[in-house]
């Protein structure tokens, strides 16, 4: 099995930047995509990004691309998610999330095995 830990979520004014990693761990070998999801309160949990483990082929939610950049460390079994120019809207928990026997749409949740227990990111106007 796969699990997965966030961090670097915290307080920011509307404007700045904040990068979240999520480190993995356990059958890292079967991994084959990373992903980010938020989930703002009393709303589902939306997709925001993903990343192939090995081609590096990435997807982003519209309401994030040009904004925020998914990235990976092969060999610290580390995805980050560097977020810039951040709004009050994004204002949620991020959680990362493993693939590894799934698959599926790469914007499903159900696509997904594993799942960090989430960070808080709050932007402030």
């Amino acid at each position: 099995q796969v699990q997965v830990v966030e961090s670097g979520g915290g307080l920011v004014q509307a404007g700045a930047s904040l990068r979240l990693s999520c480190r993995a761990s356990g059958r890292t070998s079967s991994i084959t995509a990373m992903g980010w999801f938020r989930q703002a309160p009393g709303k589902e949990r939306d997709f925001v990004a993903r990343i192939n483990w090995v081609s590096g082929t990435t997807w982003y939610a519209d309401s994030v691309k040009g904004r925020f950049t998914i990235s990976t460390d092969n060999a610290k079994n580390t995805a980050y998610l560097q977020m810039n120019s951040l709004k009050p809207e994004d204002t949620a928990v991020y959680y990362c999330a493993a693939d590894a026997t799934r698959g599926g749409s790469v914007y499903a949740t159900s696509s997904y095995d594993a799942w960090g227990q989430g960070t808080q990111v709050t932007v402030s106007s």
